[in-house]
């Protein structure tokens, strides 16, 4: 269904009832490209088509392709949470949260009801009564854990039937197997061991750590040192398990942590699981989402992993109870979300946090990272603030002066999110009086301005898609004041504003838009506007200290502003005029040797009088 009827969606708002529920964004074409689900439908319909500066980057570049909007009204929160995880799967919509993989980690499943459980690797959890343990992920070998089990623990690998007594294998002669298929066995002797087992794999590894040890001395004192170069190596791989004990965490904690971050194009959840006290394992996920929140991805992720963990620690979802409520009849057991604020807890989200920001900054190759920061923030900018045209080449302005002294202004040139340095200009202010920056302001864009049309200057004839003006306001008054003179209206403009990252834009110059912290737009624009600001500061510095040096030549007598300028145009320095020679000063236009002997003389006076100033004064220091 395509829709040729623009919506009113503030009309339709009118009619949405306050119920929690799913709603379905589509686009033009009849697609839905978004799912997401709301405590208070109206509410948070609101919230997508009234203007707000709260909505983060990706979710106002949807917004530009949402061409309607429908809802399902749900009894409650956690029916809205589960009809909406049904509707993404469903439809896979291109702004949500998808995994895509379908996903499954490992467990170990223990079945204490068998009269002689073996540990099971497995990928499904079932609610059968057995004990499951993991996930096992990227960070932990799986296989490794196995080798543990069966090196510590004389527990059967096998998958014979245990009704029907038949002859020990080998592993009943190598120790590693109490050979319950002999039908000698007693249950309780073998349900002792798997206890042991059940406690390793919970978090006591001293059982473990005693048994490699003893055996590793017992090998080492037989020489038979293969063997015991090889419980050594195992000692090892149990260090690695006991090094991730989390401090202040009790040994029985089973902990998931869910962290999410965005800077506005793309979108990272990462999960830490805690097992036993222990940081078992940690993973990315990146995806390229409008999602404000991980909520609908933890949901997703216990629907085909069902929690084995006592606590979800998060705070990137908008209602913990509706999710723990959701969690709860997943896992048929009580399973806590929360959301701490300090303690080992706090510190386990911050680290969780900090791995998913990571996800973000090295996702993708080289290059489509820095087309994310570079071509993409430009592209978002122009989303964002409505641009007229893709603002491609920004023109960045800035001035620079103490107590109104050597005014200078900048300007520095990006291109497709990129400085292009050989475009970069530089001004000196000629008819401010004072310390007036906006009228600096107004100075530097005339000048600049009047230059479009000469061709003489290639980065002065090629005209900004975007002018960037360092400040609020008033910076901002003074710079459309100068494009309006100089007959140049249609050129986009903008001011952003150093204390709140504020943006004006020149067709509003009064309202204040507040770009989202996280977005690679802003990020963007605070990284041109920057550079403006160091350029023009570099340039004052300079200009200042030939001021000085020139002063400093001119109290010489007999050398005025011409030969303070000649001297420094032909030197650089004070100091290179000073280890200069008197033939090649005397070889200057306007000078003579007399006139050289001069200049070094008062030159080389001043240093000996600094140098004895020095001395004196450290002979002084050295009598107290």
């Amino acid at each position: 269904m395509r829709y040729n009827i623009a919506v009113d969606f503030k009309a339709k708002l009118k009619d949405v009832p306050e119920n929690p529920g799913v709603y379905l964004m589509s686009n033009e074409d009849g697609e839905i490209i978004y799912v997401g689900k709301a405590k208070n439908l109206r509410a948070r319909l609101r919230q997508y088509f009234y203007s707000s500066g709260n909505k983060t980057a990706k979710v106002m570049a949807m917004l530009e392709h949402v061409a309607d909007f429908r809802y399902i009204i749900c009894p409650s929160e956690v029916d809205a949470l589960v009809t909406e995880n049904n509707l993404i799967k469903k439809y896979t919509p291109r702004y949500n949260i998808l995994l895509k993989d379908d996903k499954a980690y490992p467990f170990l499943r223990i079945d204490t009801k068998e009269d002689f459980p073996t540990i099971r690797l497995v990928r499904k959890l079932k609610n059968d009564g057995a004990h499951y343990f993991g996930p096992y992920m990227q960070s932990v070998n799986i296989k490794d854990i196995f080798d543990l089990i069966h090196t510590a623990f004389s527990v059967r690998d096998c998958n014979r039937d245990m009704s029907k007594p038949s002859r020990p294998c080998l592993n009943y002669h190598l120790g590693r197997c109490l050979a319950p298929c002999s039908g000698k066995l007693d249950k309780q002797r073998y349900a002792e061991e798997i206890k042991k087992v059940i406690a390793f794999l919970r978090g006591n590894d001293r059982e473990v750590e005693r048994v490699l040890t003893e055996r590793m001395k017992k090998f080492a004192d037989e020489e038979n040192f293969e063997v015991a170069l090889n419980y050594k190596h195992k000692l090892k791989v149990l260090d690695n398990l006991v090094r991730k004990q989390v401090s202040a965490l009790p040994a029985e904690f089973n902990l998931d942590i869910f962290s999410y971050e965005t800077n506005g194009i793309l979108g990272a959840v990462n999960m830490l699981v805690v097992r036993g006290g222990k940081l078992v394992g940690g993973e990315n996920s990146v995806f390229n989402t409008a999602d404000e929140d991980a909520t609908s991805y933890i949901f997703q992720y216990y629907t085909r992993n069902a929690p084995v963990c006592d606590e979800v620690v998060t705070d990137c979802v908008e209602s913990a109870a509706a999710l723990e409520e959701a969690l709860c009849k997943l896992a048929h057991r009580t399973v806590r979300v929360i959301e701490p604020k300090q303690g080992v807890r706090r510190q386990l989200l911050d680290l969780s946090h900090s791995n998913a920001y990571d996800a973000l900054q090295k996702h993708g190759t080289t290059e489509e990272r820095k087309r994310v920061r570079t071509s993409g923030a430009v592209e978002q900018l122009g989303e964002l603030l409505n641009l007229p045209v893709l603002p491609n080449r920004i023109e960045a302005y800035d001035i620079s002066h103490i107590s109104g002294t050597d005014k200078v202004a900048s300007m520095a040139v990006f291109e497709g999110g990129e400085p292009r340095k050989a475009h970069y200009r530089k001004f000196r202010i000629k008819t401010v009086e004072g310390n007036n920056d906006f009228a600096c302001m107004k100075e530097t864009l005339k000048r600049r301005l009047a230059r479009l049309d000469e061709g003489t200057d290639e980065s002065f004839a090629t005209p900004p898609d975007l002018i960037l003006i360092d400040g609020g306001k008033g910076q901002l008054a003074y710079a459309l004041e100068a494009l309006h003179e100089c007959g140049k209206d249609d050129l986009a403009i903008l001011s952003l504003a150093k204390r709140e990252e504020e943006v004006f834009l020149g067709t509003s110059p009064k309202t204040p838009i507040v770009l989202p912290k996280d977005c690679v737009a802003l990020q963007m624009l605070q990284r041109v506007r920057d550079e403006a600001h160091r350029f023009a500061i570099t340039y004052h510095r300079t200009l200042r200290s030939k001021h000085m040096s020139e002063s400093k030549l001119r109290e010489i007598k007999g050398v005025g502003k011409a030969r303070a300028a000649a001297l420094l145009a032909a030197f650089g320095s004070v100091e290179n005029v000073r280890h200069a020679s008197v033939e090649q000063i005397a070889s200057l236009d306007g000078f003579s040797e007399k006139t050289a002997h001069a200049v070094l003389d008062a030159l080389n006076a001043d240093t000996t009088a600094k140098r004895d100033a020095e001395e004196k004064g450290a002979d002084a220091d050295g009598r107290e």
